[in-house]
């Protein structure tokens, strides 16, 4: 999202990232990942992705481990999501390519966007820690960022209302129209 807005800034409103990290800009002051997350991550080599059950086993490990700590993790629910998803792609390895991505040569930075931001973060992100939500928020010029107590990486459907409230005043706020097309 943040490179697009970059790319076509005249094409986007307003912004809201979710769990993310500024792009280019150097955040190597910042905390990594958790131990116990790279652990895991690494696991995901031994994954056999064209086995659906390893696949689905792997997949809800990992949803354990970017959950949040305020709220428990529904197992069974989680497992019916990912099987859908799975189901649905004939397979989750595009899912995953992420990791394969390089920067594409992105020659500005969050610095330069103009679309008003607002950054949502968990403080409990094994991921990308608080600190990245901290840095994005104050490297962009009139961001805002909400904080999701003991929020992980994902989305916790009972942080919903909190993320949903802050995104809506967000576009609420606007100054300027939601894009130029």
């Amino acid at each position: 999202a943040q490179g697009v807005a970059l790319k076509y800034p005249e094409r986007v409103g307003a912004l809201t990232v979710i769990s993310s990290s500024a792009l280019g800009v150097d955040t190597s002051g910042l905390p990594g990942a958790t131990e116990a997350y790279k652990e895991h991550s690494a696991q995901g080599g031994d994954v056999d992705w064209s086995n659906r059950k390893q696949v689905l086993d792997f997949m809800v490990k990992d949803a354990r481990a970017i959950a949040s700590t305020r709220h428990p993790f529904d197992e069974e629910r989680t497992r019916a999501m990912i099987e859908a998803d799975y189901d649905r792609s004939g397979g989750l390895a595009s899912a995953t390519n992420h990791f394969l991505l390089k920067g594409g040569g992105q020659k500005r930075t969050v610095r330069d966007l103009t679309a008003p931001l607002l950054v949502i973060h968990g403080t409990a992100d094994p991921l990308f820690p608080i600190e990245h939500g901290e840095a994005l928020a104050k490297t962009v010029r009139g961001a805002r960022l909400v904080k999701v107590e003991g929020g992980g990486h994902e989305l916790h459907r009972n942080d919903w209302p909190q993320i949903v409230d802050a995104i809506a005043a967000h576009g609420r706020n606007l100054t300027r129209p939601a894009c130029d097309m």
